[in-house]
């Protein structure tokens, strides 16, 4: 039972939002109506997701390679005597 009031508050809210969307036009309630059940009993068009592509696999030696920091040469100081 819960599921035709639910039902009902939807078509209402849905009325409702044609009545804005034409200006509030009087005595065209019923007409509203009608159309609000059409639209909330209209199934809903299921789409096809297309499947997420996934990244290639790199090899984990190669991925070190590139993302590894060079490390700093030492400075040798020179000394004179």
């Amino acid at each position: 039972m819960t599921a035709i009031i639910e039902n009902e508050a939807l078509i209402r809210e849905t009325a409702y939002l044609f009545w804005l969307d034409e200006g509030q036009p009087e005595g065209r309630d019923e007409e509203h109506w009608l159309r609000a059940v059409a639209a909330v009993n209209q199934p809903v068009a299921k789409t096809k997701a297309k499947p997420a592509r996934k990244a290639a696999a790199k090899p984990r030696a190669a991925a070190a390679k590139k993302t590894a920091k060079p490390k700093a040469k030492a400075k040798v100081a020179k000394t004179t005597k």
